[in-house]
Formats: structure tokens, sequence, C-alpha cells
């Protein structure tokens, strides 16, 4: 009779060994993958043990287990941990744009609009039944699996224009995301440390992630957390919460179109402790506009980009080169555009080339002869040569959305298409000067193409303004000059002759749209370099809030405020500043 296999005991031994191997060797990832196939064959395990199972079985205070097995720490390099949720599959009230997938009864099934299904946000939603609380609780799960702590958040709200959907429905998926992330705070961390008792004996860890049964068992668990003295009519109470929370909101992000971004809009994504607004704005041209049925113009555009400068949001453009009617020069010169004219500038720019996906009208007229779309180089080459006009103070977020490539029928579809990027600004000998190209944690060949550091450091404060939207901006950073390298910035806006906001007088006082300290997330609290590369806590902060204060005295203001994410008040609130409506402000 063959015996059976005890896998339970096998896989503790195989545990037991690699944690000694990665403990006594210097350590490589090529080399660890290496011995987990050799160890994997001499257990006889079924499967190779991922680097989270090793982890969730060894011992957390290794510090050097910790380092070694964190998996993506290019999440984090910016300074927080992002958790992308979606609210559920609703159509636009317009129609629906030539290039978009999805939405209800899509080609797909039912999935989010300009999603298909199979992207890995889409997905964890289509798991979570879209529910805000399940998504946030998942996503704050597979964070401490794979080693990091998320106290600092940065909330992006993802499919569809969530402003159109019903005010009820809004309310109640901000609740319940606030909510999600004070009882996994509450629960499993204190001062910065995670309680890895509770986490695994929730979680049923180390387990088979596979295991349905077990998932079912965990998401019932999350659910009655999710009941317990639930009020969806208590968003404030849980803000309030937030502000003192382990797991901290810092930033929070809506999508959205020029035409849900005007003043009723903006008052309610205030409400919700929105930070940042990334716009569809897609093409200045509006003859294009038109034909893909967008139902918006580039006035449209521009009077929202001003609105919501004034309300203090920093606004992250979405940019389509490709789109029907354009030529691969048009599109170079309407990203020209966008730097230069005062109405447009934005903070941030996602680039999303226009692809061809099956079940849109896009597909149609490709079939039919109608369309013919760039390709991958011709996406490359148009974005290279963009990079030239994009100033400092603007952030290149993504140049692609994250649709699999199975998914498009033609148009760019190389899923590296960054790299085709880097290679043609090499080509071209265009060097980025973008907020991203400048982070310190970015400095690699496959990052950016001309990576800096070579030199000395010098570190300076440094001003760069601009006009924008009927306002003046102060660019106000904390570089190393020497290298070219960015370390932390603030955004500080003077308004024009008017804002619809009562707490705003625009002649006497100013706003802080953004600051940020770049660098890998540290624990709320802890102050000085833990490790080489950690540059947040030492002080940046304080010294670009004090220089933005001087020139806002320099220009006889009266009041400094502030656009706060929800978990960064009490930040602020220790130097000097006040609740003041949805934002924090200061007298000087």
């Amino acid at each position: 009779m063959e015996q059976k296999v005890d896998y339970k005991l096998k896989f503790n031994e195989f545990f037991n060994e690699i944690i000694e191997w990665i403990k006594n060797n210097d350590f490589d990832k090529a080399k660890l993958a290496k011995r987990k196939i050799e160890l994997s064959k001499k257990y006889k395990l079924k499967k190779i043990p991922s680097d989270i199972e090793i982890f969730l079985n060894s011992d957390e205070k290794d510090s050097k287990l910790l380092s070694c097995l964190q998996t993506k720490p290019i999440r984090s390099l910016s300074g927080v941990s992002v958790v992308a949720i979606m609210g559920k599959p609703i159509a636009c009230s317009h129609g629906k744009c030539i290039m978009c997938p999805g939405g209800p009864k899509s080609k797909f099934g039912d999935v989010p609009m300009s999603y298909t299904g199979i992207e890995p946000a889409t997905r964890r939603a289509i798991r979570n039944d879209y529910d805000s609380y399940l998504q946030t609780f998942n996503r704050l799960e597979q964070y401490i699996a794979s080693g990091h702590h998320p106290q600092k958040i940065e909330m992006i709200i993802m499919g569809g224009t969530f402003p159109s959907f019903h005010p009820a429905y809004q309310n109640e998926f901000m609740y319940f995301a606030y909510k999600a992330m004070n009882d996994f705070g509450d629960l499993f961390m204190s001062e910065g440390k995670v309680n890895w008792k509770k986490y695994k004996d929730f979680f049923e860890m180390p387990g088979d992630f596979q295991e349905k049964d077990r998932e079912e068992r965990v998401k019932q668990k999350i659910l009655d957390l999710k009941n317990k003295d639930a009020n969806a009519n208590e968003l404030e109470k849980q803000k309030e919460i937030n502000e003192n929370g382990q797991v901290r909101l810092i930033g929070l992000t809506f999508e959205t179109r020029p035409d849900f971004a005007l003043e009723e809009h903006i008052n309610d994504m205030l409400n919700f402790g929105v930070t940042r607004v990334e716009l569809g704005v897609q093409t200045t041209k509006d003859d294009v506009l038109e034909y893909i049925n967008r139902d918006h113009d580039s006035k449209s555009s521009k009077n929202s980009i001003a609105l919501l400068k004034d309300a203090g949001f920093k606004i992250n453009f979405h940019m389509m080169p490709g789109l029907p009617l354009t030529t691969k020069e048009e599109d170079i010169n309407i990203f020209k555009q966008i730097f230069e004219e005062e109405e447009y500038k934005p903070d941030m720019l996602k680039i999303y080339p226009c692809t061809v996906i099956i079940g849109t009208l896009l597909y149609d007229l490709y079939t039919e002869g109608k369309f013919n779309p760039i390709t991958t180089e011709e996406a490359a080459e148009i974005i290279a040569k963009a990079m030239k006009y994009v100033p400092k103070y603007t952030r290149i977020m993504r140049v692609q959305r994250d649709i699999p490539s199975t998914r498009i029928t033609a148009g760019p579809s190389r899923t590296n298409l960054r790299q085709y990027v880097i290679e043609k600004q090499r080509k071209f000998n265009i060097k980025s000067n973008d907020i991203r190209a400048r982070e310190p944690g970015h400095q690699k060949k496959d990052i950016v193409a001309f990576p800096r550091g070579e030199n000395e450091s010098k570190f300076e404060i440094c001003v760069d303004e601009y006009n924008s939207s009927n306002g003046k901006e102060y660019f106000i950073s904390y570089e190393d000059v020497n290298n070219e390298l960015l370390y932390g910035f603030i955004r500080l806006r003077f308004f024009g002759n008017r804002c619809f906001r009562e707490e705003i007088d625009p002649i006497n006082d100013a706003i802080i749209r953004e600051l940020h300290v770049y660098g890998d997330t540290l624990n709320i609290g802890i102050k000085g370099v833990q490790n080489k590369g950690d540059i947040q806590h030492i002080g940046i902060g304080k010294q670009l809030l004090k220089k933005a204060e001087e020139i806002c005295i320099e220009n006889n203001k009266k009041k400094l405020l502030v656009i706060s994410g929800i978990g960064v008040k009490q930040y602020y609130k220790k130097q000097g500043y006040i609740n003041d409506g949805p934002y924090v402000s200061k007298t000087l």
C-alpha cells in the first residue's frame, strides 16, 4: 500500500531550510528562485512556494527577511501605498465614447466603463462584488502579505465617472471605504507594527491562497466586520476616526469628465475628502472631441480645470494620442499646447494611446477600413518627443492603459510601452525633466532614459513661478541641484479675482494644493533615516511649508489654506493650522 505523503510537514521542512538559506547567504532574487526550485524537488512539493508564503512562514521580526521577500517595492517609492477600488458598472449619461470598452451589457459582460474585466483592479473588484469595504480590506491584506505596512494610503476610485453616480451610492461607497481602513487598522496594526498573530489567525495564514473554502470563510468574517455598527449616514464620523487611525487616507482621487467637474460636483468631492482629480481631457481639438462622442468641448475642459485648481485639487490629465482625425505631428503639438497655454498646465499626466478593442464603435470603424490606429513605435515616438515640453512641475504618471494586450485588436499593445519611450528618448537625446524622472528611487536605466546621481550632492529649496487658469502657481521644491534630483515639493496657488468656495478670499488668501516628500514609505511617527533611501520624516516637509508661508507673507496674503488628505490633517495641526471647512488653514 502506497504511503500517504504529509505535504504539510514537507512544506514546513521546505520553509525552515529556505529561511535559513536566506539568512546565511548574500541575497539575490535569481539565486533565491533557483534555490526554491532545488528545495521543492528535494521535498517533492506539488508547487513552488511564493515569496509571500515564505515570508508568512518566517519570523516577522527578522528585518533581513522582510527586505528580501518584500514584493513590488515600486508602489511605495513615491511615499504612499496605492489602493485602487472600483464602483459598480454604471453607464455614462451621455452614451459611450467610440473608443470605450466595458460598461453594462458590454462585449465583456457587465464591467466598469472603459475596462474589459481582466485588469488586476477589475478582477479584484469583481471578486469582491464591487463592494468598497471588501475591495479595500482585500488590498490592505495583500500589502501586509507582501511585506508592506500600509499606514499611508492613496486611494483611487476607478471605473467610470464616479461624480455622475447617484449621490446616495457615492456616499455609501465612500463611507464603507473609510470604515474598511479604520477597521483594518484597529484590528491588525498598532503604532506602525502589525499584530501578526491576529493577522494570520483572521486570514488563516499560512494557507493555500487558492482554496475556495478558505476564501469564503475569510470573506464572511470581513462582511461581519463591515456590518458591525455600520451607518452610512455617519461618513463624518469615519473621517474623524481616520484622522488619527492606524491606516490613514492621505490622498483620495476621483476620476471624472470635465462636465462632471463643476461647482456642485467639486463641493461633493471636497466633502468626501478628495485631494486629486483625474480629468478626462483626452485632446484639445474640438472636432475630435465631437467625433469620438465625448459630449464636452475644450472650453468645458478649461472651465473645469480652473474650478478644480481654485478649489485646491491637484489635477491629473488623461490624454489620448492617436485618436481619429489627428496626425502624429498634431499629437505632439497637443502636448506642447497643454504645457504652454495657461488654461491647461496639468500637475500630472496619464498618456493612454488610442487602441482598438472589440465591442467599441471604433472597432467597427477599424474593421470597415475607416480608421487606421497608430503603432507601438509611433506611440513611443509621440510620447518621447512630447517629453521635451514637459516642465519640472508635472509628473508623467503612466504611458499606457492597464488593459492586457490580449484584449487589444489593433494599436499600441505592448505592455512595456514605457521602455519603447525610453529607447526613443535616447535615440532623439530627449532628457525628461518631469517629476518622476527626478525622483531618487527611479534612477535606474530601465525606469528613466538618463539616470541621475553621479555628482556630489548640493541641496537647495528652489522656487519656480508660472501662470495657470487665472491664477499664479509656485512650485517650491527641495532638490539636489547638482544631480537634478527631487526630494519633495509644494504646489502653492494664488487665486485670480474670484473663487466660489466660501472659505476662500481670492485677494487675501492662498492655497497649498499639494505637499509631497519622496522616498520609501515610513511608518507614521517615525523620524530620521532608517535605511539608505528613506527620506521621509527628516524635516523636508516643514522646510517647504515654511518657505510657502514666507512667500505668502511677502505677497501680503492673510491666510494660507491647505487641501489636506483626511489622514494628514494632524500633521498640519501640529504646524499651527486649524480646520476650515474641508480644508485646514493658518492666519499669517
